[in-house]
């Protein structure tokens, strides 16, 4: 870590942001080659202490979510991102994706779907929600690196929240995309720290 970072880490002001860490993005009802590479990178396994420090501390641990439904009503259809077809074969749409990973989540944890924006922080309350709840601190863990954390990261700091980012507990598309966006985006507007470093600093 460049610097301590337990200050950042006080009681009662502290969430865990899990970004579209769902099971048909990164667990076992995904079938995309970014749920793939977070896979073999141990993302939700890494993420586990994290989640686990953050409840022994009464830090919520907020499931951001992405409705995937092709019939939800208001989304977003102005970026290419949004505009991506399933192949024909593809199953159909089973609401069950939507929902937390299973090995991050239990009862007690927040839920915050969105059907509209890039990131969970695009206009779906959180933020508002986080400032009610007198967070000052979000901890950033899930996907992708090429759109979601980045923006969630600038949103938040837009906001005026202190930002880490668990490092080895997020991943993009390609695999080595997250280290360049990691090192030469994300260092220059949040910290940057292992989950072991941050369960260690929450001690």
């Amino acid at each position: 870590m460049a610097f301590d970072i337990s200050p950042l880490l006080q009681p009662g002001k502290v969430a865990v942001l899990l970004s579209e860490m769902q099971r048909n993005m990164i667990g076992d009802l995904s079938d995309r080659a970014l749920g793939q590479v977070a896979r073999e990178l141990g993302i939700v396994a890494a993420a586990v202490p994290l989640v686990k420090a953050a409840r022994a501390h009464g830090a919520p641990v907020i499931h951001c979510l992405a409705d995937t439904s092709p019939t939800r009503f208001g989304g977003n259809t102005n970026a290419r991102l949004f505009r991506q077809k399933r192949p024909a074969d593809a199953p159909p749409h089973d609401p069950a994706g939507d929902t937390p990973v299973q090995d991050l989540y239990e009862p007690g944890d927040v839920l915050s779907p969105r059907v509209h924006g890039l990131n969970p922080m695009a206009d779906n309350q959180l933020e508002k929600r986080l400032r009610n709840s007198g967070i000052t601190t979000v901890i950033i863990a899930g996907i992708s690196t090429n759109v979601a954390i980045p923006g969630l990261a600038m949103d938040a700091v837009n906001h005026g929240y202190q930002v880490i980012v668990a490092r080895d507990a997020v991943s993009g598309f390609p695999r080595e995309q997250a280290e360049g966006m990691l090192n030469n985006t994300l260092a220059m507007i949040a910290t940057l720290a292992t989950v072991e470093d941050i369960v260690a600093a929450w001690a």
